[in-house]
């Protein structure tokens, strides 16, 4: 592991993983312009502020899995402090934190000083005529923590921008305790177009409840035990939720009340806001977020909880060929819900890249091809048949299963612009929730606050008998079944080591191995799987 403290080295050790990764390519005899579909080019930024606790490293833990390199920020950023807050005193434990990220698989830690990034040690609001700023939307800085925060969070856009553009990291994750950090980061590279996916990650929590924080080292044990009130008045605002309060007035309350129980807990704000736009919300329609900051002593503590009033999402994942789209489908006709043919989607996008004769490596021209795209999916009454699918008001159903785009699929749903146009678009489709979705990602990136995950596998000689089974079904030629097994097993490699969301089994999934199950017996374990997690809901 690498300690970088200046820009120079940063550069220098950037520069340098790009040429290892050109030779690494050569030895494996993979071209340069193949390397957007290899997940060693990924690189993973965890901004931070040093302190590292548990909820920094279940970050880097996520940065770990889904990239080849990661870089953990350490940058105590002056401009997000007021006047009055305790800059100075934060704590800094740089030799704690080069321990923890060496341990965690970090690959190298940038920790300039403010001069080194030309960041003046004073606040933004005593800097505003010198320092070039990035201001998020007015609406967003100035409700909740920008109530009592003033510049708090133009000084983490101005430097979260800075890291963007000195790192240029693929992915940058943040945790959700941190909530309007996380939506005005999200907004901010919206609206700046940056190419970085924000990857939001659970807030991790003592036994009592009480969110990590670094700040949570002022606390005594016993003041420990009383910041716990927090969780507790959140967990009854989504327990009166569930009991079907959408109101904000009865749902602050729920918080107040319970919050009142621990008398040196000062409140300074319970809200319910669109976890998105972070405006204020008279009632729940489909998402909200009860969020909270309160003082004990002199140590400020925030929390957050997301209210959803959807219906359950079941996201299974898994390798090609362990039958997700026919199981995805039965379990949604067993539960009435609907069934989102996520690879569908893809191959339709396949089918349109060959009919219009563009190069699989052009990706150049499939991005622009898939933005412009429009795809309908429409559910059959016949369990047996497939979900049919139109692109730009072409029935592609059975064209989408040939040979030819099965070959090909893997490489079109590696490219980052394919990935984005239709993430965004099931994203959408999954607002009600009430749907079955499957795909190499789903539960990992697509929908991961999906209630129910499950990892659908099968061993690859399973899998390839029953591909093989499929093709003779539909007509298509012959293909030996050794060739099959070689076919699925290099797919698996690519699907696993891609940069955009390599396939894995996210954490909190169910795997399910069917291998000698027929699929009403796999549809049966996971119906009843599902209705035992909504019994617990």
């Amino acid at each position: 592991m690498r300690l970088l403290t200046t820009v120079a080295a940063l550069r220098c050790y950037l520069t340098k993983r790009c040429s290892e990764n050109k030779l690494i390519a050569a030895s494996e005899n993979l071209l340069v312009d193949e390397m957007t579909d290899w997940h060693q080019t990924a690189l993973g930024l965890v901004p931070t502020m040093g302190s590292l606790h548990q909820g920094h490293l279940s970050l880097i833990q996520r940065a770990r899995q889904e990239n080849s390199t990661v870089i953990v920020s350490i940058f105590v950023n002056p401009l997000q402090f007021a006047p009055n807050e305790d800059y100075q005193s934060y704590p800094r434990t740089l030799e704690q934190d080069q321990q923890l990220c060496e341990q965690a698989g970090v690959d190298a830690i940038f920790a300039p000083t403010p001069g080194e990034i030309a960041v003046p040690q004073k606040s933004i609001q005593e800097q505003e005529s010198t320092v070039t700023q990035v201001i998020p939307p007015s609406a967003m800085i100035t409700n909740l923590c920008g109530h009592s925060r003033l510049g708090h969070f133009q000084g983490v856009a101005t430097i979260i921008t800075k890291l963007f553009n000195l790192v240029q990291p693929d992915r940058a994750y943040f945790g959700q305790k941190d909530s309007q950090q996380l939506a005005i980061i999200k907004r901010l590279v919206a609206d700046l177009n940056l190419p970085v996916e924000i990857v939001a990650c659970p807030t991790v929590r003592e036994a009592s409840g009480l969110a990590l924080s670094s700040r949570n080292q002022y606390l005594t044990a016993t003041a420990k035990e009383q910041a716990a009130v927090l969780y507790r008045g959140l967990q009854r605002a989504e327990a009166a939720f569930q009991a079907g309060d959408r109101d904000r007035s009865k749902l602050i309350a729920v918080v107040q009340q319970e919050v009142a129980m621990v008398s040196t807990v000062l409140v300074e704000y319970i809200e319910l806001v669109e976890p998105t736009t972070l405006m204020s919300l008279e009632k729940v329609e489909e998402e909200g977020m009860v969020a909270i900051a309160a003082r004990l002593g002199s140590t400020r503590l925030i929390d957050n909880t997301i209210l959803r009033d959807r219906q359950p999402i079941i996201a299974i994942d898994g390798p090609a060929g362990a039958g997700k789209s026919t199981v995805a489908r039965q379990v949604a006709a067993n539960l009435n819900l609907v069934y989102l043919d996520s690879g569908a989607m893809y191959r339709a996008v396949t089918w349109l890249v060959l009919q219009m004769n563009i190069a699989i490596d052009d990706e150049c021209a499939i991005a622009e091809l898939t933005s412009q795209c429009k795809i309908e999916l429409s559910p059959t009454q016949d369990l047996q048949s497939t979900v049919r699918v139109w692109i730009n008001g072409t029935d592609v159903t059975q064209a989408i299963r040939t040979i030819e785009v099965t070959s090909k699929v893997s490489a079109i749903a590696a490219q980052s612009a394919v990935r984005q146009a239709l993430v965004k678009q099931q994203q959408s489709w999954g607002k009600k929730g009430g749907l079955v979705a499957e795909g190499r990602d789903i539960g990992t990136h697509v929908f991961p606050d999906a209630e129910v995950k499950i990892f659908l596998t099968a061993s690859v000689s399973e899998r390839a008998r029953r591909r093989q089974q499929d093709f003779n079904k539909q007509g298509q030629p012959e293909v030996s079944l050794e060739q099959m097994e070689r076919d699925i097993a290099e797919r698996d490699w690519k699907d696993s080591t891609r940069k955009v969301s390599p396939l894995q089994k996210a954490a909190d999934a169910i795997e399910v191995q069917t291998d000698g199950l027929n699929v009403f017996e796999v549809t049966a374990q996971i119906v009843n799987y599902y209705q035992q997690r909504l019994s617990q809901w």
